[in-house]
């Protein structure tokens, strides 16, 4: 019995996963990156001048016009539709 083409056919299977392995590193790595204190910074910028309709203790009660989960029945239909 040959052994010869089984271990030949493993190790082109080994080389094509490290091969693939590191293409996703290579990918990973030219992926853009920030400094986690730089994210930080933008996500407490947008938590302080995004306003949130469900949190009117800290933004004050919302307008119904400018609230996007209030009701916006059309033509005396409720919101929900069974089928």
């Amino acid at each position: 019995m040959n052994s010869r083409p089984h271990k030949q056919s493993m190790s082109e299977l080994k080389l094509r996963r490290l091969t693939e392995h590191n293409q996703r590193l290579r990918e990973d790595l030219a992926r853009p990156r920030i400094r986690v204190s730089e994210a930080s910074a933008s996500l407490i910028r947008y938590c302080k001048t995004t306003k949130d309709p469900l949190v009117p203790s800290v933004w004050g009660p919302v307008p119904r016009a400018d609230d996007p989960y209030q009701n916006q029945s059309a033509g005396g239909k409720g919101c929900c539709t069974i089928q």
